[in-house]
């Protein structure tokens, strides 16, 4: 399969969320310059190369909520991985309000890419 020409850019993105922080997809969409492509988002992270680190499991869906269906195995490794950045998980959600990452004026300036 061919790469999508935005994979890279929301990989970078997504590469930015500080540990014990979380996005929402469109918020990475938004942030990489494609507003509007918080599905395209999603179809990215299960393309990331092995060798690149990107930490995934903090991309939720707008209301908080993990993608994978509750109890699956990705959602208990996603969870899992959350809670070891002391991220509070229940019921398969994320209080955003606690645990959204928003960036800061630097971040914004510096290393966002649009």
């Amino acid at each position: 399969m061919s790469r999508h020409p935005h994979y890279s850019k929301i990989w970078r993105t997504v590469q930015l969320i500080p540990a014990g922080k979380v996005a929402s997809y469109g918020q990475i969409a938004d942030l990489a310059g494609l507003p509007g492509r918080a599905r395209l988002v999603g179809k990215s992270l299960g393309y990331v190369p092995k060798d690149l680190n990107v930490p995934w499991y903090r991309v939720l869906r707008s209301n908080g909520q993990i993608a994978f269906p509750k109890g699956s195995e990705q959602s208990q490794k996603q969870t899992g991985l959350l809670q070891q950045e002391d991220v509070a998980v229940f019921n398969n959600r994320v209080k955003l309000r606690l645990f959204q990452w928003h960036p800061n004026l630097e971040e914004m300036l510096w290393k966002l890419e649009y």
